[in-house]
């Protein structure tokens, strides 16, 4: 939905918010300062840490970033605040208490969205947030030159000139929730987060891309504040654009932090506006609130 559509003002939208890591919780918490409705699509597919070691060892999708989304709509609590408390020693050292209920509910319920769901409950969340696959999956990245592959988050986050990120196994299925979310959109925001490794690693299952292709939401791409080495060094707005077209989409609007990212030949609208920190390195959410809610 355009932002001169009629009624458009009359409600508040409904916001689907696509990434991973860091950066989508950023875009959770401004989200709530004007979104009716709010879904996270979450990629699953992390392998390092405490996510690296359940999906190891339980041969479930990777919670952490799912995690870390859930606290952002959540309500300030005691509960919300001990989901991110990692254990210090033991079997446990490194586990974050949230990571450790998502699993457990999944292995009691058999299924990873409804524990996802039942946190979600249990922290009374503004939102909800699912996975863009609910099978665990694993990246693998294609690597411009000699075309060899790369396969695993952590390994594809280090490795240079990465052209295409996909999934093993290539074709997995998205909830029908998510589906469901990003074609009854308002605004669907993409990223901030690193590029391959967050954003794109959400993107690559096939019909969450499809979704986002076909939706009639304006769909707005959130820009990093600095280039992620050595996975997008070198990258301009531009080539963070061309890199989400070869994956199947392309944003209506680039919104970019004055002065962060050089444009390069950009062939969509770009939008910029201060949504930094002071301390310029990270997303503020007021500021990037108050962007998102004038591009909608």
């Amino acid at each position: 939905m355009s932002v001169d559509a009629p009624g458009a003002q009359e409600r508040a939208p409904k916001v689907v918010a696509i990434g991973g890591g860091h950066g989508a919780a950023a875009t959770l918490r401004a989200a709530r300062a004007y979104a009716g409705t709010i879904t996270a699509v979450v990629s699953a597919a992390d392998d390092g840490g405490s996510s690296g070691r359940l999906r190891d060892a339980l041969a479930m999708p990777a919670p952490g970033d799912l995690r870390r989304c859930l606290v952002a709509l959540a309500p300030p609590s005691a509960l919300a605040d001990a989901f991110g408390h990692r254990f210090a020693s033991g079997e446990l050292e490194g586990h974050p208490l949230g990571n450790l209920l998502i699993a457990g509910l999944t292995e009691a319920t058999g299924d990873f969205v409804a524990a996802l769901e039942e946190v979600n409950d249990l922290l009374k969340a503004e939102g909800d947030v699912y996975p863009a696959s609910a099978e665990p999956v694993t990246l693998k990245a294609e690597v411009a030159g000699d075309g060899a592959e790369v396969e695993g988050q952590v390994a594809v986050m280090h490795a240079e000139g990465v052209r295409r990120v996909t999934l093993v196994p290539p074709d997995p299925p998205a909830p029908r929730r998510v589906l469901k979310a990003i074609d009854e959109a308002d605004q669907i925001v993409i990223g901030p987060g690193s590029l391959y490794t967050s954003v794109l690693a959400a993107l690559a299952v096939p019909a969450v891309a499809a979704a986002v292709a076909a939706a009639s939401a304006r769909t707005v791409y959130v820009a990093n504040l600095a280039a992620s080495e050595p996975e997008t060094q070198g990258y301009d707005l531009a080539d963070h654009v061309a890199a989400l077209v070869r994956h199947g989409v392309r944003p209506d609007v680039v919104l970019a932090q004055p002065g962060a990212l050089a444009t390069g030949e950009l062939k969509v609208e770009l939008v910029e506006a201060p949504v930094a920190r002071a301390d310029g390195l990270a997303h503020d959410s007021v500021l990037l609130a108050a962007a998102l809610r004038d591009l909608w």
